[in-house]
């Protein structure tokens, strides 16, 4: 399944079909499995309706027209596919791409309501905000598993499958990570043999949607809140000066103090808090409640300076202050300022170090 950031989008597309006899319904695409370099890697998934239209795209280009056109036959006939891109089949389509990698993209149709549970079940994992993890069956014996897959979806409390048979389900799960475990990547696919057959299964890390807390009423504050949001990120604005609460343009504004936000708003290892509200001493409050929370990163604007007195001020918490927040991209504006922080908080989410890709031989997708 798609990132948390983009599994909403594609999720509320797929609450909207018209679903049941005599409908269309939809084609849910995902790709299973990569080699080399591609556009998208294992578990991206796109919507595609009956007209085309297409609900996060994996990439522009010849690829996605093939497989677009692919799953508008697969709506038509109800019957899923598994389509290589490579080497053995449809080479001339990759190869106008120019990108020298190789894939399997599954396109499965959505006709039924029964269809969508899965979906349903990853949404209530993201909204408990708890890890998962998710297994596909999608194949046996290299031919595509009909009428449609096999899943099995594990998390903190939740435990969700439409696979009736229970040792092979027992099967299943014994492929899985531990619940918690963060994998070296976030979707593989793995062959499983039981029963003298050969199953592979595409199996998925759900990891909650990335949410930033952003303490601060200028217009850096407000810029910042304005790109969280266009990244998919679940956004909150703590604006002490006013007393409202209220949410408009998918930001979440409120009003609190520095401990009255520790109790407000969830503040786990999947959310970052950037401090902004030009004050030193209001400030120092903030990070002070906020160092005692797990987030996964935690910053505060301000020239050097003035940051070093900030450091000062926690002198054993220098490894988890980004002070002063963002990327040396030479920002003035407060829209350039957003954009600096907003990627160094993508490149530590990452595990990267935010240097030029022309300098770096790390895969470019994480």
């Amino acid at each position: 399944m798609n990132v948390a950031q983009e599994f909403d989008s594609l999720y509320r597309a797929a609450r909207a079909l018209a679903l049941g006899p005599g409908r269309d319904g939809a084609a849910l695409v995902t790709i299973t499995q990569t080699r080399g370099s591609t556009f998208r890697r294992a578990g991206a998934s796109m919507l595609v309706l009956p007209d085309g239209r297409m609900v996060c795209e994996l990439s522009g280009g010849c690829p996605q027209r093939d497989i677009a056109l692919r799953a508008q036959r697969v709506i038509e006939s109800g019957h899923p596919a598994l389509v290589e891109y490579g080497r053995h089949a449809n080479l001339d389509v990759m190869l106008e791409t120019g990108c020298g990698g190789e894939l399997e993209v599954l396109i499965e149709p959505l006709r039924e309501p029964r269809d969508l549970v899965f979906l349903e079940t990853v949404a209530q994992v993201h909204a408990r905000r708890v890890a998962g993890v998710m297994a596909t069956v999608y194949a046996v014996d290299e031919q595509v598993l009909a009428p449609r897959p096999l899943r099995l979806v594990q998390a903190d409390g939740i435990h969700w499958s439409n696979i009736e048979d229970l040792s092979f389900r027992d099967r299943i799960a014994a492929e899985l990570p531990s619940i918690g475990a963060t994998p070296a990547i976030a979707a593989v696919t793995r062959q499983v043999a039981t029963g003298g057959k050969h199953y592979d299964v595409l199996v998925e890390s759900q990891r909650p949607l990335h949410a930033l807390v952003i303490v601060g009423d200028g217009a850096s504050a407000r810029s910042l809140a304005e790109l969280s949001v266009r990244l998919g990120w679940q956004t909150t604005l703590v604006d002490y000066t006013h007393e409202t609460t209220d949410e408009a343009d998918g930001i979440h504004r409120i009003n609190a103090s520095p401990q009255a936000l520790i109790a407000q708003v969830p503040l786990d290892n999947a959310t970052s808090a950037v401090v902004m509200t030009h004050r030193l001493e209001r400030d120092i409050a903030y990070l002070q409640a906020l160092l005692a929370t797990p987030v996964g990163y935690l910053g505060v604007i301000g020239s050097r300076q003035r940051t070093a007195r900030v450091r000062e001020a926690f002198p054993r918490a220098q490894a988890r202050l980004h002070a002063p927040a963002g990327l040396d991209v030479g920002s003035e504006t407060p829209h350039e300022i957003a954009l600096a922080v907003a990627a160094e908080i993508l490149a530590v989410r990452n595990g990267r170090n935010g240097g030029p890709l022309s300098q770096s031989q790390s895969p470019i997708h994480p």
